[in-house]
């Protein structure tokens, strides 16, 4: 859920490349610790709001759909995807809009982000999917019809294998199309990030529920 890099110039001399999956870089990022600066305390805020409005719009219409059946699958597919585009679009440059430990593990795994910034990061998208879920349940209640959650229709070990291949998948095509800058780009980030989320939660959530 990132975008490609690109190159910056100060004071005549050039700079380390700049990777939207890292979001805004500062002095502070740069040393050998994590120090908590401006900026970082900003890249940890947009990850919370960001998995947040992602998994209150996501879940909620998962939640109004089981409960209303006004939405239908496909509905809830875009919904998905539409949320990852206009949070990404509005938070990507800050923090990377990873909104997914996976996809902060895998950067970090490829040297394309900070490995003493990931436990930040990852607390702060659990933070973010928690509060999510604790605003549905204020507004439906906790019964069993109106749960948001993964129910998957096929046998644990199905589940656990698509969830194994759709997140390679997810950051095969992340990895591909945002970091790469060989890969043939969408003009439109926005419209890649809609594409491939509502690509993976269309093909694969009859069986397992998509919890990727």
């Amino acid at each position: 859920m990132a975008g490609g890099g690109d190159n910056s110039q100060t004071n005549g001399g050039s700079q380390e490349p700049r990777a939207m999956e890292e979001g805004r870089k500062d002095d502070y990022d740069q040393g050998c610790g994590l120090a908590i600066s401006l900026p970082f305390v900003q890249k940890i805020i947009a990850e919370i709001f960001g998995t947040y409005f992602l998994i209150f719009a996501g879940c909620g219409a998962v939640t109004i759909n089981k409960s209303k059946g006004q939405i239908t699958f496909p509905g809830v597919a875009i919904v998905w995807g539409l949320t990852v585009m206009v949070m990404v679009y509005s938070v990507g440059h800050i923090s990377g809009a990873h909104f997914n430990p996976a996809v902060t593990f895998a950067f970090a795994t490829v040297r394309r982000f900070p490995w003493r910034q990931v436990p930040a990061y990852v607390l702060a998208q659990m933070l973010g999917a928690t509060l999510a879920s604790g605003t549905l349940r204020l507004m439906f209640g906790g019964r069993h019809e109106h749960f948001p959650g993964t129910l998957p229709t096929g046998s644990d070990v199905q589940s656990l294998v698509l969830e194994f291949i759709i997140t390679f998948y997810l950051m095969f095509v992340i990895s591909g199309v945002s970091t790469d800058n060989r890969a043939i780009r969408f003009t439109n980030k926005p419209l890649r990030e809609l594409t491939k989320s509502t690509s993976f939660l269309r093909s694969m959530s009859r069986m397992n529920s998509v919890s990727v």
